[in-house]
This record gives structure tokens, sequence and C-alpha cells, in this order.
């Protein structure tokens, strides 16, 4: 392994020195701080071919000048739209504690003016990071995890006070493994500031929460090393990553666990083309820098080939048969508001074939343009798993006397469904109520899903079962729609297939051609 970091190491140095005048207009992101330490790496390793070099040296100067400048008097730096941000300066510093603990074991001379330098900018950065506040729950994990690594450099004990302090919060995590975000994005960062926490300030029992977690994600995991992100709570709900961003922490695991199923998920990680890209390019600094990592990985334990595992606390299920994958979800964040921070992913169902890859099926109806049904939780009985939701809409009356307003100034509110605003005072007038209850009932069968779908109360509302299929493949039993790619069942079962693999639908009946604004009022405004 260390043979392959070295020589992607060097590869990325040159481009770097071959991208000079792009370098000096680099602007304030986590790129400065990744490209500082990949040169040092480069830099202070025997093997590497820049090793001493002189042009990395002055590339490593102009890097930390470049910081230094955007660096606030109070230590923290700007970061997209977060002025004066100590989490956003706490992930800059990820990077850089790296070289700071590859450069501290390098005596030469002509370094020593970098490692100042570099001294002064941490140790400022540190105290904005340790007074600072955050937005988010991870970045409590952040923050402590970086005040521990500044802890291992320069021991002062006043970053494990701090540390201390966010500790005391308590540490959330589902009887599921996943964290507050339910997100295997910023499951990463929560991981890997446990198990620095874990390390460096001689914690096991922070290993726990890494190790949960990271047994969950593999189930999370598609063929291809996508993670599913459907019940996520943050931007990665519509953006799914994948699994090569997590390496780091199944191999540390598999060494610190004598693991042989992390060992077995960090060799699958180790397979993936994006692995080269993505590890090999930048991870020099951090594999240096942990006696840990620099261990070989125990023997493989064989994967689950077949697999049902219901995540119950955030109603998700993912189901393997050899090479065939679904995924059920009826999980969303109730009332229903799109932000991030909850989950409104309207998804309830993914279905893989090996090349032929079901993207989502959701459901949308007509009923007071209220867009996608999104599950009210999901029950499992035997090999059926149901999802539950009754929409409500409103006419109102007039208002009662005792609280008309001659002047007609009532409040500006909510609807009560929460569809629109308006200064109509809406909780204080009477209403009539119409309902839309929908159910979902997915059954797993022999290599296939039945998936039945009922719903009851208004009448005449159009329903759309909404099936999109990953681009690249071709249909047979549709007949074309008004866009491009839009087709509709022609006759009952629906074919999509590409290269070898054919994923059959049916049957379905084609009575309306409604599909425009499926997801709802709420998106469209």
């Amino acid at each position: 392994m260390l043979s392959r970091l070295l020589k992607a190491n060097d590869q990325s140095v040159t481009r770097l020195l071959q991208a000079e005048s792009t370098r000096r207009q680099m602007q304030y992101n986590r790129s400065i701080s990744e490209s500082f330490s990949v040169c040092s790496a480069a830099f202070s390793h025997p093997k590497s071919a820049y090793y001493g070099s002189t042009e990395v040296l002055n590339a490593m100067n102009d890097l930390l000048d470049k910081l230094q400048v955007l660096q606030y008097p109070d230590g923290t730096l700007d970061s997209g739209g977060n002025r004066k941000s100590p989490p956003d300066t706490a992930f800059l510093l990820d990077a850089l504690c790296h070289a700071a603990v590859i450069l501290k074991e390098n005596q030469a001379n002509e370094i020593a003016s970098i490692k100042a330098k570099l001294d002064q900018f941490l140790l400022a950065a540190g105290e904005g990071i340790r007074t600072g506040g955050v937005h988010t729950p991870n970045h409590r994990w952040e923050i402590c995890s970086v005040l521990a690594k500044l802890y291992k450099l320069y021991g002062d004990k006043k970053y494990p006070a701090r540390i201390d302090e966010w500790l005391a919060e308590g540490i959330y995590q589902n009887w599921d493994g996943n964290y507050p975000e339910r997100s295997r994005n910023y499951a990463i960062v929560e991981n890997q500031a446990f198990i620095t926490i874990g390390e460096i300030l001689n914690r096991p029992e922070f290993f726990d929460f890494v190790s949960k977690n990271l047994r969950a994600t593999y189930y999370y995991m598609e063929p291809d090393g996508e993670l599913v992100s459907l019940d996520s709570r943050r931007q990665d709900q519509f953006r799914p990553i994948h699994i090569w961003r997590t390496y780091f922490a199944y191999r540390y695991m598999a060494i610190q666990e004598n693991s042989g199923f992390f060992a077995s998920v960090a060799r699958l990680i180790e397979g993936f083309d994006s692995f080269d890209r993505n590890i090999l390019n930048s991870g020099l600094p951090q594999f240096m820098s942990s006696s840990v990592l620099q261990k070989e990985m125990p023997k493989s334990s064989p994967l689950p080939a077949s697999f049902t595992q219901h995540f119950e606390a955030s109603d998700l299920v993912r189901i393997k048969r050899g090479d065939i994958t679904a995924t059920i979800f009826g999980g969303n964040d109730l009332p229903l508001t799109v932000a991030s921070g909850r989950s409104c992913n309207p998804t309830f169902f993914t279905f893989r074939k090996r090349s032929a890859i079901l993207e989502y099926a959701r459901l949308s109806t007509s009923f007071f343009s209220t867009g996608y049904v999104r599950g009210e939780g999901l029950k499992k009985e035997g090999n059926t798993y149901t999802l539950f939701e009754k929409k409500e809409a409103y006419y109102y009356h007039p208002m009662p006397e005792n609280k008309q307003d001659k002047n007609g100034n009532y409040k500006l509110s909510p609807s009560l469904d929460g569809r629109f605003w308006s200064k109509m005072d809406f909780e204080s007038r009477p209403k009539t109520t119409l309902t839309l209850e929908t159910k979902i009932a997915i059954e797993e069968l022999d290599n296939s899903f039945r998936i039945d779908i009922e719903v009851t109360g208004a009448e005449n509302v159009l329903v759309t079962l909404d099936l999109c299929f990953q681009s690249g493949g071709t249909f047979e039993g549709v007949v074309q729609g008004e866009q491009e790619k839009d087709f509709f069942f022609d006759g009952e079962v629906a074919k999509y297939t590409i290269g070898t693999d054919t994923i059959e639908v049916g049957p379905g009946k084609y009575e309306h051609a409604y599909i425009n604004g499926l997801d709802g009022e709420v998106y469209s405004t």
C-alpha cells in the first residue's frame, strides 16, 4: 500500500508544480491545505521522487502564505458564505495537522522556517476553533477531533478541556448505528473524529460508535460502491456518495479490532477504480501520520452475498440476493419541511439487477397539488413491507363573528396543511376537510418484488407511479410521451434493457398523462 501511495502522491505533486499559476490564484478552500499536506509528505518521505526538493519547499511556502493571508486575527477563515467559521477552519486543519505530524519528524534545516510558520498558523486557528461555536451536530465532533490533534502536537491542556465541554452534551447514535444526520456523508466526519479522540485521548469507548456505524454502512452499499442515502437528513439524500470515502475508517478499525469483516470491506474498496483517483492521490499524509494505518490488516472474512437488513430506526430496508439489490424506504421526517437537516426524499423503492438500475420509484397524486407520497413509517409482516400516508386539505369558512375585523386585517399565517400563506388567520376559521389515504405494500418474491398501491378518499384524483431508470438503456412496451425521456405503459408490461440485463415492470395502466408538477406545490413555489 505504501508504494502505491507514494507513486500517486508524487503524481499529485507533479500536477501541482506544473500548475504554479493556478496554485497562486487559489482561493480559500480545503484544497490549499490538502495540497500543502501532499507536498509535506513528498518532501519528507525518503522514497519520494521529491524528497528534499527545493521546488516543493517553495510550493509549500506559497501555499502557507496564501492561508495566512486568508486568516482573520481570531484565527478563523471563511468558507463559502460562512464568515469567520470555526467548524470550516477545523475541516481545513485536518490535512494541515497530518502535515504537522510529518514535518515534526523532519529535522532538515531548510524546513525550519516552514515549520515555524505552520505552528503560528495552527496555534492561531486552534484558538479560533477552541473558543468558537458550530452549526450542526457533526461540527462538534470535527472540532473535538482537531483539538485532539492540536493537543498531540502542542500538549496544551486547554484543548482537551474544551473537548470535554462538547462531549458532555452526549453523542447520539440510534440502534441502527446512524448518527443524527442519518447521512453516509457526515458519518465520515463523525467516524474519523471518534477514531481520533479514541486514539489520542486514550478513550477506546469511542471506537464502539465507529464500529457500529461502519457495520451498518456496508449494508447501505450497492455493488458499484454507491451508498444508499434515501434516509439522509442532509444534502446527500439526493446526491449519494461512494464508499471509497470511508476507506481509512475501515482500514483503521480492521487493524484496531482485528476485524476480518472490516478488512474485507477495506480491500473491496481498494478494488474500485475510484480508489486510485481519490484515495491514493491524497492519502499518503494521513497514512504517514498514523502508526495504526501503517500496520498490516488482518485476513479478510467472507462478506454476505445475500441479506435482508431492516434499519428500523430509519424505516429503511436493504435487500441483497446475489447480484440483485433493492431498497425500501418510508421514514421521512414529519411534518414535511424542505430544509437541510430534514429527511424529505419521496423515493420509496429502488431496484438493481447488475447493470440495469431502477434509480427510484415514487408515487404522486393530483390531490390539491400536494405532490409525492412520503411514508409515515414502515411496517413489516413476513416478506411484506408497508408504508402509509394520510394527506388532508381544507376549505375555510367565514370568520366567526367574535373574531372578525371590520378592516379585514387578519394575521398572515400558513394554511393548516402548510401549502401556502395568506392574511386569513386560518386557525380561527371553521373548515371542511378532505382526505387522501395511500398504502403501498412491497412484497419480496423470487428475484422480484410485488408492489400493491391502494389510494382511497377524495374522488377523481389522478395517481402517477413515477419509475426513473438510469440513462443509457432502451425500453420496450412503452409509448413516447411529449418529452424525449418520458414514457408511458403501452400494454401491461414494460421492459428496460441495458447490455444483457433487463428489468420488467408490470402489469401497469395508462389512463392519463398527468406527469407535470409531480413534486407538488411546496417545491414549485
